[in-house]
């Protein structure tokens, strides 16, 4: 039977793999490293493969991640004897793929043993000399900062802090000044360092690496506190007032609608900002439209929540790379090098970035709902844009 054997290479050098990982190592000669990028990596010997090249074949660590898995258990199905998997750290701790592994080995039958290993945790529990379960620590992905800490004060310990780019967005994810913090960075290893950071330094001062934590002792605020109590209020809306229990996506699609037009006819209330400061009550009416149409989305969200499909975090996240991938102007990347300059050279770039071609049909993708005056200014912007040959 194919098998796959997963063992820990610690959260430093050598010195800290476990005997039985050693043992593990020893008895089986195809090795593999989920990266090569670990001071340990070197008790594996030079034979032993990594999966450092998927990292710069996927745009996301969850592609990554799943490509890891699958290539993994490929090679296991066709492997003479068993497979050793080594993950950074501790296979039980934080490790994305031992997680997809547990799901997806036993659905291909192959068997699979996963081994304890020193985690960063147990350094970083005695760094800071705190006993994690009496003062409450959570975990949080670095990545995910903005989701995971939601309605969150603390105290947290970040991990995935491996660029400046994860720290700025951290610290954006607060809306107003955050706490000092403590950087722990390389535990165990002869580099290692602990030290204090205020929060509006946390992405200038801090060299980010690989193996780069931070924990936040308090929070003044929580983040995106706003949010999840809106989140929380649909949900007690849902168990407790027949009328919101009863609603499904397809009843509130007209409110979608009415919602967005009172919020243009908000935005025509404003006048011309740039002529004139808008009054402070057509601010304030503007303002409450925005909020009736976020309640529409958060009232999708959590119908979509209770069928197993989305969370209102999910929507974000998806819409803030869909943004980013629209935006290779902006976040560069190896498929586009195009010029844009203005507003005019953006707009002209959208559709190609998009994917989207109207060789075939140059009314592909137009709103068939739409009011018939909106759709007829599209109808005859596409047409402009594609004359017939």
């Amino acid at each position: 039977m194919a098998k796959i054997i997963v063992i820990g290479l610690g959260p430093a050098g050598p010195e800290l793999v476990t005997v039985e990982a050693l043992a593990a190592i020893s008895a089986t000669p195809t090795r593999f490293a989920r990266t090569a990028r670990h001071p340990a990596v070197s008790v594996l010997g030079d034979e032993a493969g990594s999966f450092d090249a998927l990292y710069e074949r996927h745009d996301t660590f969850a592609a990554v991640y799943d490509a890891i898995v699958e290539e993994l258990l490929s090679v296991a199905e066709q492997a003479d004897g068993a497979v050793l998997y080594a993950v950074p750290g501790s296979p039980a701790v934080a490790e994305r793929t031992v997680e997809l592994l547990r799901e997806r080995a036993p659905e291909r039958g192959v068997a699979l043993e996963i081994q304890t290993a020193l985690s960063f945790l147990d350094l970083a529990w005695n760094r800071l000399g705190i006993d994690p379960l009496a003062a409450g620590v959570r975990m949080i992905d670095g990545h995910r900062f903005a989701s995971q800490a939601a309605g969150d004060r603390g105290p947290l310990l970040v991990t995935q802090c491996h660029s400046r780019e994860v720290l700025s967005d951290i610290k954006l994810a607060l809306d107003g000044p955050g706490p000092d913090v403590i950087v722990l960075q390389r535990l165990g290893l002869g580099d290692e360092s602990v030290h204090e950071v205020p929060w509006a330094a946390l992405d200038r001062e801090v060299n980010a690496d690989h193996l780069t934590s931070v924990y936040i002792p308090q929070l003044v605020a929580p983040v995106a506190n706003e949010l999840v109590r809106m989140e929380d209020l649909m949900r007690t809306l849902r168990a407790g007032c027949p009328w919101d229990r009863e609603q499904t996506h397809a009843s509130l699609a007209r409110y979608a609608i009415e919602e967005a037009y009172e919020v243009v006819e908000a935005i025509d209330a404003l006048g011309d900002p740039v002529a004139a400061e808008p009054d402070s009550a057509a601010i304030d009416h503007f303002q409450d439209e925005l909020g009736d149409l976020l309640l529409q989305v958060i009232f999708h969200a959590c119908i979509g929540a209770e069928n197993g499909w989305f969370t209102l975090a999910d929507i974000a996240a998806a819409q803030h790379d869909k943004l980013v991938h629209r935006h290779p102007w902006v976040f560069p990347r190896e498929d586009f090098d195009g010029a844009v300059a203005s507003a005019d050279d953006a707009v002209s770039n959208w559709d190609l970035v998009k994917g989207r071609s109207f060789e075939d049909d140059p009314m592909a993708g137009l709103p068939g709902i739409a009011p018939a005056l909106t759709y007829a200014v599209k109808v005859l912007k596409r047409a402009g844009a594609h004359p017939l040959p």
